[in-house]
């Protein structure tokens, strides 16, 4: 992030927000504002340059504001007829001879195409994800509310041959292989603990998968039409649920529990009331769709032979070389019987990848279950996709198929959220025809990570020239922030730990290793909460949907998968963790401008990141000082509008072992913000407007 000399590089700005793009997300035909922010008497003329025939159109100079006393800036704008086209463009600021670009990633020394302002007409995110704070169940390990739907020992067998385990001390370390046993968390528990789940400032529940599956992880699924009973209801002989609490003495099998039409009836009608309940609360639920494979004892593979003399259900394609599923994979034997030669997603066979090319029923089948979640009655509000980019056998194929599914879901749904799990660059995807936003591991997680922690996300890698890096940290993330259109920025899962990763407390020791090497206790060893605290206030003020993976609110350790899905710690929470979260949601929840405002970096350096979110909601600035040495930090606020000699109020300071709530005014001299910052601190600011003074 060089400085560059002559015109005022630090007061330009533009965004892809509601302040300096009206409509931020327009249709075709629709007028468009665009903005552009320059220091006072700073430009000859500002320029606005469309990407696909370099035209240059100038930008008039706005008539300055009334009300504003203190005007550093000068503001330009233009209007833009919106055709059906996606339409880039960047700006050209010129004062004398210099010549100033602008795009995504701030102040350039040329058009920088690759990182221009995008509109799609027409894509539109839903409202109600924008900043929305989320919250990570994976359902096994979260709680126990129904004992009866538990998994029996010896219930029957999975992986390596081995017999599943129902696992009696909750507390339990997860296993190495750790696929077989199951805690007995439940939809049930969730039900239980959702005012829990509320009053930490929650809007949207996210579940990893809950359809019928023989794993607990259930990335192997095995019937998607209906909740897995082990999560909802298990039903007896006489067809009444059997009370919670009591024993289940006709031990009844996985083969007749989750091949029941009674038990599956029950548990999807048990969902739809979780999710009206959820909804009660002023939540919404987002559901895991696993598109990419199945598991191998899915109904159309049926490799463990559990459908195959079951009344109701066809031939597996690993059971009769005449099922009607046969296209529904890839099979690679030559003559039949080649039904030990399938596809599988990375080579495992228990999860075989789905062949829709060589099925239009399976194609359409899946875009029913598209449509069938996210209509009544269950009503859920979205998908979130599992390897979303791995489907299918070719890229424009894979393409294909998003477009339809988008097309199916919002048809059925029109504000439900598309989230894809995602590694690398994902704007092929994001370009308002397929997917909404993604997990945003590139422009949020990894670089956070490697700048607070010097980890990688599986601590399966140290880099101490990493840690610390404040300029490394604002390179990275801006280039990987112009990657998204803005509206699916504001929607992306900002996530800290999830259920593929080491979590984020553990992260914080430093140290390379999974539970097989070092152990589980290791986990928690010399872990420093300082540094946890310091991420979520990032976390919390970052755009984007800040999402809580289980347990991290609660002080969870663990390595990576699956030490990583230990059951939530109840009875032995960390309350002041738990509380140091619910300040940082309310904080969040408070400003409008940390859901849907500008962002842009203040200052960096060694141990240093620092900056502010703003619009007409207010203005917001984040600094942390990750270091071991205490450091003074002089803040330009004037960079986000923050008045001349106004007052900024410290809403939160974390440091070493503690944090501090209690609200604290700092003057503003000159536009700058002075501060001292403790070793390993952090602090969030919000200005103070005059009706507060």
């Amino acid at each position: 992030m060089s400085h560059m000399d002559g015109i005022n590089k630090r007061a330009l700005f533009s965004d892809e927000t509601e302040d300096y793009r009206c409509p931020a997300e327009p249709d075709a035909g629709d007028e468009v504002l665009l903005r552009f922010r320059t220091a006072k008497g700073d430009a000859d003329a500002v320029f606005l340059v469309e990407e696909n025939s370099l035209r240059e159109r100038k930008l008039e100079l706005e008539p300055a504001a009334e009300e504003a006393a203190e005007d550093r800036f000068d503001f330009f704008r233009i209007r833009v007829r919106m055709t059906a086209q996606r339409y880039g463009y960047c700006f050209r600021i010129e004062k004398g001879g210099e010549v100033c670009w602008y795009t995504k990633t701030g102040p350039a020394d040329s058009a920088g195409w690759d990182t221009a302002f995008r509109i799609a007409p027409g894509f539109k995110t839903p409202d109600w994800a924008k900043g929305a704070v989320m919250y990570q169940i994976f359902v096994d390990r979260f709680r126990n509310g129904n004992s009866v739907n538990n998994v029996k020992d010896g219930e029957y067998i999975y992986v390596n041959k081995q017999p599943v385990h129902h696992v009696e001390d909750w507390h339990q370390y997860p296993d190495a292989l750790d696929v077989n046993n199951f805690y007995g968390g439940d939809l049930q528990g969730v039900l239980d603990k959702l005012d829990y789940i509320k009053s930490l400032g929650v809007e949207v529940i996210y579940f990893n998968p809950l359809f019928v599956s023989p794993s607990n992880h259930k990335y192997d699924i095995q019937d998607y039409d209906y909740i897995d009973p082990h999560f909802g209801r298990i039903i007896n002989d006489s067809e009444k649920t059997v009370a919670a609490g009591e024993s289940n003495r006709d031990a009844r099998s996985y083969i007749t529990r989750v091949t029941d039409r009674v038990n599956l009836e029950a548990s999807n009608a048990f969902f739809a009331q979780v999710v009206e309940a959820i909804h009660a609360k002023g939540m919404r639920v987002i559901l895991d769709g696993v598109f990419n494979h199945c598991g191998s004892f899915n109904k159309w593979m049926d490799r463990e032979q559990i459908y195959e003399k079951q009344e109701g259900y066809e031939k597996g394609a690993y059971i009769a070389e005449d099922s009607p599923y046969r296209e529904y994979f890839r099979f690679t034997g030559g003559q039949w019987p080649y039904n030990d030669h399938y596809d599988g997603w990375w080579g495992y066979e228990t999860l075989p990848k789905l062949n829709y090319e060589g099925s239009r029923e399976l194609y359409d089948y899946i875009m029913r279950i598209g449509k069938k979640w996210v209509s009544p009655p269950y009503n859920v509000d979205g998908w979130r996709l599992d390897v979303a980019a791995d489907l299918g056998h070719s890229e424009s194929f894979n393409h294909q198929f998003w477009r339809d599914f988008r097309k199916a879901v919002k048809e059925a749904k029109p504000d439900a959220l598309i989230l894809a799990e995602h590694y690398g660059d994902p704007s092929s995807w994001l370009q308002g025809d397929q997917w909404d936003t993604v997990m945003n591991y590139d422009a949020f997680m990894e670089p956070l990570t490697w700048f607070l922690t010097g980890m990688e996300k599986h601590s399966d890698e140290r880099h101490d020239e990493l840690c610390g890096d404040g300029e490394l940290f604002f390179r990275t993330i801006l280039h990987h922030m112009s990657r998204f259109y803005g509206q699916s920025l504001q929607v992306a899962m900002n996530e800290l730990s999830n259920h593929d990763h080491s979590r984020f407390l553990t992260r914080t020791n430093r140290t390379v290793g999974r539970t097989g090497s070092l152990g589980p206790e290791a986990a928690e060893k010399d872990v420093k909460k300082s540094i946890l605290r310091m991420a979520v206030a990032v976390q919390m003020t970052w755009p984007g949907a800040p999402t809580i993976y289980y347990g991290d609110e609660a002080g969870l350790c663990g390595w990576t998968d699956p030490d990583n899905r230990r059951g939530y710690p109840w009875g032995r929470e960390d309350f002041e963790l738990i509380e140091f979260h619910k300040y940082m949601t309310r904080i969040r929840q408070r400003s409008q401008v940390l859901k849907t405002g500008a962002f842009k970096p203040l200052l960096w350096g060694r141990n240093l990141i620092c900056y502010g979110r703003f619009g007409k909601g207010g203005r917001v600035v984040t600094i942390l000082n990750s270091g071991s040495e205490a450091l003074r930090a002089d803040i330009p606020v004037w960079e986000i509008e923050v008045k001349e000699n106004g007052t900024m109020r410290r809403l939160m300071l974390t440091a070493d072992d503690t944090y501090n709530s209690g609200q604290l005014d700092f003057p503003v001299k000159d536009g700058i913000l002075s501060v001292e910052m403790p070793p390993e601190s952090s602090m969030v600011f919000a200005e103070v407007t005059e009706e507060e003074e």
